[in-house]
């Protein structure tokens, strides 16, 4: 198994700029240079386990959160990104959502003979 060092890069990609901070200023906060933190969010460079835990708490966020999504057996892939997509929602919305996810989720395993 190998780590998705491009999903990572896109959840800081994500987290910074929802945060409003620039990649420059994301640099001056870690002590890195602006094309490093370019690197690693377009994942040309593979970030150190530093460099992780230095970007997720000048993010405020926790480096479960960059990670989400790279272990095998995560029961808890994709519920940040769900929770990020739903969090600007209404309780209409939301409401909506979630019945159209309970939809789905029936009608994939009622036909899990279309899945190969």
């Amino acid at each position: 198994m190998s780590v998705d060092f491009k999903l990572i890069g896109r959840r800081i990609k994500e987290t910074r700029k929802s945060k409003g901070i620039t990649q420059a200023e994301l640099a001056e906060l870690i002590g890195m240079s602006a094309p490093y933190i370019c690197h690693i969010e377009t994942a040309t460079k593979q970030a150190s386990l530093m460099a992780l835990v230095l970007i997720a708490n000048a993010l405020n966020i926790t480096v479960d959160t960059l990670l989400n999504g790279n272990q095998t057996s995560d029961l808890a892939e994709y519920r940040i990104d769900i929770v990020n997509l739903i969090d600007d929602c209404n309780s209409d919305e939301r409401r909506f959502i979630y019945e159209m996810v309970v939809a789905l989720k029936t009608s994939l395993r009622y036909n899990s003979w279309l899945q190969t």
